[in-house]
């Protein structure tokens, strides 16, 4: 099987006894590339999704797999298996995509965990939720540490996903605490790479498409707000370091790239890389878009012997060639990709 995922980084930490593992939202952009790294490691993966924000051309190349088995559902119904694992990667993770249907959001993000925490405690399974940098909401403390409580508005445009995602982080714990539910909970900070969507809405996607389609770049504010941008490959191995973790560690645990940019900076990186003569434009900072955003990754290396090794430059490269490849398809093929 070929994968777009390199395997250094996976070998002491993945090539474990056979496992029965549930990747909910496993058609997504993180889901589909961690189906295939379990995949290669011999286990045998069920990806749940109910493709809303999904790709079956994510995971088009799985399917041969014997070992591979596709549930179109979605968590906020219940759902009875029999599973080792549960990876909870299944929300809408970009604004444009979880403010289109912002009730749905919430239930996903609450009553999609209680139902994936209910079948954890039945089976025994561990089960992994991938929260998000968002639960820091504008933060005042810089960079963010797991102790920092953030500073989140509970009813602003992003609340249904950052308060969805605090909510589901207190379930997992109380579950945690009254079922004695094995619990891991990360905090996923900006991550990109290849199998983004085109129509994502993201920083990484929205700059490289306008890039390569010759529109102007759109810069929200006056471009010196933060992010740290962690390529796919290194959150993909935080997870499975973290699920593969001593039951001790519960969590949150941070995972993202600590080296900090402008988002003037990622603007002119793109311009660069693609060749492209993108005008860059600004427009209105969004309601509660967050100043600064980085962590600090203390735990995760002390914990999980974790950082991240991909630089910018070259991650930023590699999604470029995800979207240029993209774009060479024939308009009807492109237009169903998307």
């Amino acid at each position: 099987m070929q994968t777009s995922v390199h395997s250094r980084n996976y070998s002491s930490h993945i090539h474990q006894a056979r496992k029965r593992i549930l990747v909910a939202g496993g058609a997504g952009f993180l889901g589909s590339h961690l189906c295939e790294v379990l995949l290669e490691a011999g286990h045998e993966v069920i990806c749940l999704d109910n493709f809303s924000t999904g790709l079956t051309r994510n995971i088009a190349r799985l399917n041969h797999s014997d070992a591979f088995n596709i549930v179109a559902h979605d968590i906020v119904l219940p759902i009875e298996l029999e599973v080792d694992e549960i990876y909870n990667l299944a929300c809408p993770a970009s604004p444009p995509q979880y403010q289109s249907d912002p009730i749905h959001t919430m239930k996903t993000c609450v009553i999609g965990s209680l139902n994936l925490l209910e079948l954890a405690a039945r089976t025994g399974a561990r089960i992994l939720q991938a929260s998000t940098s968002e639960v820091y909401g504008d933060p005042h403390v810089h960079p963010q540490v797991e102790s920092y409580w953030g500073n989140v508005n509970p009813f602003g445009p992003r609340s249904c996903y950052d308060e969805g995602k605090r909510c589901a982080e207190t379930l997992f714990f109380d579950f945690h605490k009254t079922h004695h539910v094995e619990i891991k909970v990360v905090r996923i900070f900006n991550t990109y790479g290849p199998r983004m969507r085109p129509d994502d809405g993201r920083v990484v996607s929205n700059f490289v498409v306008q890039a390569l389609t010759g529109q102007d770049i759109t810069i929200y504010g006056d471009g010196s707000q933060t992010r740290s941008f962690c390529f796919v490959d290194d959150l993909i191995d935080g997870l499975i370091r973290m699920m593969a973790s001593s039951a001790s560690l519960t969590g949150p645990v941070n995972l993202g790239n600590p080296r900090e940019f402008t988002i003037g900076e990622l603007a002119e990186q793109v311009i660069g890389l693609t060749g492209s003569r993108s005008k860059i434009i600004h427009r209105p900072l969004p309601a509660d878009d967050p100043r600064q955003r980085r962590p600090d990754i203390t735990l995760a290396i002390r914990e999980l012997g974790w950082r991240p090794n991909v630089e910018l430059a070259s991650g930023l490269m590699q999604t470029i060639d995800h979207f240029n490849r993209l774009f060479t398809r024939t308009a009807p093929d492109l237009a169903g990709a998307i």
